[in-house]
C-alpha cells in the first residue's frame, strides 16, 4: 500500500473476526511498532501482547457481566490480539541524568518534564500500531483503559511505576462495520487546522 492509503484508509475497527492473526504478521505489526521515535532515544517502550484465550483476562478485569450486557460494540470483544503499549517514566529521567542530556536538567525527577515523552513516545508507538496493521490488512482500534488502569496492570504483571497509554484491538474487521458517532463528526477543513508562519 501507498503511504497516503494507509493513513486515509484508517479507522478505528469494533468488529472483529474471530480468526486468528498469523504469527508473521503479528511480529511484522509489532516490529514496526517498536521503530518509533523516542527522546534521547531512550527506548522506553514495552509491547504487552495477549493472544486467542488469553484476552478474556483483559476484559474479566475492565467489563464486568452487566457492562457487557449493555455493551454497544460485543464484536469488540472477538478481537484475537490485544496490545497494551506502555511507557517507563524511569527510563527516561535515567537517560536523561546521563551525561550528554545531563544540562536538560530532565534527569532530576518526572516531575521536571513539563511534557512527559514517556506518554509522547508511547502514543507514537501506537499509531504507528494502527498504521502498520492496515498496511497488513488487520483493523484495529485504539482506545482507553478508563480507570481500569490499575486492575489492568495487576492482571497483566505490568510494573507499577509504568504507564499504559490504553489499549489496541487487533485483527480482521468483519464486513458489517457500525460507524460511531464519533467518526460521524466533520474533519475540521485543511484551511483551519494549518497556521502558515503562526496563528
Amino acid at each position: 500500500m501507498e503511504f497516503a492509503d494507509v493513513v486515509t484508509t484508517r479507522h478505528m475497527v469494533r468488529s472483529f473476526e474471530r480468526r486468528p492473526v498469523p504469527a508473521a504478521v503479528l511480529d511484522r505489526v509489532l516490529d514496526l511498532a517498536r521503530r518509533v521515535p523516542a527522546a534521547g532515544n531512550t527506548q522506553g517502550l514495552d509491547l504487552v501482547v495477549l493472544e486467542g484465550a488469553e484476552t478474556a483476562r483483559y476484559w474479566d478485569v475492565t467489563l464486568d457481566d452487566a457492562a457487557r450486557r449493555g455493551f454497544p460494540w460485543p464484536r469488540l470483544l472477538d478481537a484475537p490480539v490485544l496490545i497494551i503499549p506502555v511507557g517507563d517514566p524511569d527510563a527516561y529521567v535515567a537517560r536523561y541524568a546521563e551525561p550528554d542530556k545531563e544540562r536538560s536538567g530532565l534527569g532530576h525527577g518526572a516531575e521536571a518534564w513539563t511534557v512527559p515523552y514517556w506518554y509522547v513516545d508511547t502514543a507514537f508507538a501506537a499509531m504507528l500500531t494502527l498504521l502498520a496493521a492496515v498496511d497488513s490488512g488487520l483493523g484495529a482500534l485504539f482506545f482507553g483503559q478508563f480507570g481500569h488502569e490499575d486492575a489492568v496492570k495487576r492482571a497483566l504483571g505490568i510494573p507499577a511505576g509504568r504507564c499504559p497509554v490504553g489499549t489496541i484491538a487487533l485483527g480482521y474487521a468483519t464486513a458489517d462495520q457500525r460507524i460511531s458517532a464519533s467518526a460521524r463528526r466533520p474533519r475540521r477543513s485543511f484551511d483551519e487546522v494549518v497556521h502558515r508562519g503562526g496563528w
